[in-house]
């Protein structure tokens, strides 16, 4: 079978692996439903047109290890196959629709009414337990999904079997070059994600500026997560947990907060010190930030979750520290993506900053640290770092080992204005040590905090017999002299600057 063979022959072993289970995916099917209880869903795109030939190969591979007699036969897969046609489709998918279904033999249904109703009046009239979906991680639907997925509460009964649910827009063209598959001329003329007629343009990314208005192919589109860059536009909108505050604005901000978690087993063990939090929120507050929540949480994705979700919406910005990289106990971002409802995809352009870093150690579906929270992660680059710091909507993960790390990583995020970590207004302190005992300053210091109450006053001892200090922090100066003052012309004489 021609497509089994040009993948095999392929020195491309992440191609090879996806290839693998994405066809296991499809005998896997096979085996589960009666074949005339199968359907597939073909509407001429490039993710579709990839599923139609893994479909074939599947079944090929399916018929083969039947003992079947003339393997020969099954070159093709008759399977029944359905097209939503609309009037605001392009001409061109229409032509390669029909064009593919009669070269390859697939009995066609086309429907004309919504995806919904067109299933209701499928299922009606026909038993339909599967049907074959070309969903690839990054579309608008694909959250939540697995390879099977039963049909969303609502729609019509059936098994969603996703064999290219994992699948890279690179994996998508890999595959079709190496197999030489024909596919849409529409994609050979600069279109990287095709819609309807009335929200589809050339991606502008694949303009060739040297050649008129004219555009490259779509496999010549470096960046996979830009696939959608030709859809239409959405309103770039500033908001207050990313870039959209410029450094003369953040000056003038009162105070931002900011939230820490810590994830490690090694720390509630007692077997190592958390040396993370506090250098963060000293780093936090030397720019004007001011820290909400420190907490220290086990390697659970459950209980990194649970953090996340408490904090993401309260604070502006959250830390996340330990819990990356390849082991069963690196479950940070996996608690990352549960908090915010998503699944992890597999990140194009982290993997190849991982390849370039760690050579080919993982691979395919075995690089689980490219395994990034879909939809909602960006990548925060720079020169220092030797991959790209993680950031999902206002989370930042680091990734630290020791405090020297955290400096150079902190360092880079203050130097990266994707980061959002604009400089506040700075905090002003005053620290007064007084060998007086607690019990006769509480009630001056009761006082002071409610005429004072823009002003934080705590108190903390360094031993049980020595003196005790008295902390004042705020954002106006002059408040917090006048604190000071009122504090110390109470007892004159009693209290020395720390």
């Amino acid at each position: 079978m021609e497509i089994d063979a040009a993948v095999r022959a392929s020195s491309d072993s992440r191609l090879r692996t996806k290839y693998d289970s994405a066809v296991y995916v499809v005998q896997r099917a096979f085996a589960l439903y009666p074949f005339e209880e199968i359907s597939f869903s073909f509407n001429g795109g490039k993710d579709s047109t990839v599923l139609l030939h893994l479909i074939r190969a599947g079944y090929y591979l399916h018929k083969k290890s039947g003992d079947e007699a003339h393997t020969d036969t099954f070159q093709n897969c008759p399977l029944r196959t359905i097209y939503f046609e609309t009037p605001c489709a392009f001409p061109e998918i229409n032509s390669f629709t029909y064009e593919t279904v009669s070269t390859y033999g697939l009995p066609l249904e086309t429907i004309r009414l919504d995806f919904k109703s067109g299933l209701e009046g499928l299922l009606k009239n026909k038993t339909t337990k599967a049907i074959f979906i070309g969903t690839r991680i990054g579309d608008p639907n694909a959250v939540g999904q697995e390879q099977f997925s039963p049909s969303s509460p609502g729609w019509p009964p059936f098994m969603r079997v996703n064999p290219i649910l994992d699948w890279s827009y690179r994996d998508v063209w890999s595959f079709l070059l190496t197999c030489k598959v024909k596919y849409c001329s529409l994609y050979d003329e600069g279109y990287t994600s095709i819609g309807s007629i009335y929200d589809t343009v050339p991606n502008a990314l694949l303009c060739d500026s040297s050649n008129g208005k004219s555009f490259r192919p779509a496999y010549m589109l470096s960046d996979g997560r830009l696939e959608r860059a030709g859809r239409a536009k959405k309103t770039n909108s500033n908001s207050a947990g990313s870039n959209g505050i410029n450094s003369t604005e953040g000056e003038q901000i009162i105070s931002r907060s900011a939230s820490v978690i810590v994830v490690g087993d090694e720390i509630l063990f007692g077997t190592v010190e958390d040396k993370f939090g506090a250098a963060l929120c000293k780093k936090l507050h030397e720019i004007g930030w001011q820290v909400s929540h420190v907490a220290i949480v086990p390697n659970e994705t459950d209980s990194v979750a649970e953090e996340v979700e408490r904090c993401k919406s309260t604070d502006d910005a959250v830390f996340l520290v330990g819990g990356l990289g390849p082991l069963h106990s690196d479950i940070s971002l996996a608690g990352v993506a549960k908090a915010f409802g998503v699944r992890l995809a597999p990140d194009e352009e982290f993997e190849e900053h991982l390849s370039q870093l760690i050579g080919n150690s993982y691979i395919g579906d075995r690089n689980v640290m490219a395994l990034l929270p879909e939809g909602i992660t960006e990548l925060l680059h720079h020169k220092r770092l030797p991959l790209p710091l993680i950031k999902c909507k206002n989370v930042i993960i680091l990734a630290a080992t020791n405090v020297d790390e955290l400096d150079m990583e902190w360092n880079c995020l203050l130097d990266t204005h994707e980061s959002g970590l604009v400089r506040a207004k700075p905090f002003v302190s005053k620290h007064l040590s007084t060998s007086l005992p607690d019990i006769k300053i509480a009630p001056v210091i009761e006082k002071l905090c409610l005429e004072f109450s823009d002003v934080y006053i705590g108190a903390h001892r360094i031993s049980r017999t020595g003196p005790l200090v008295v902390n004042l922090l705020g954002k106006d100066n002059q408040r917090v002299e006048g604190a000071t003052e009122k504090l110390t012309s109470s007892f004159d004489g009693q209290f020395s600057q720390v």
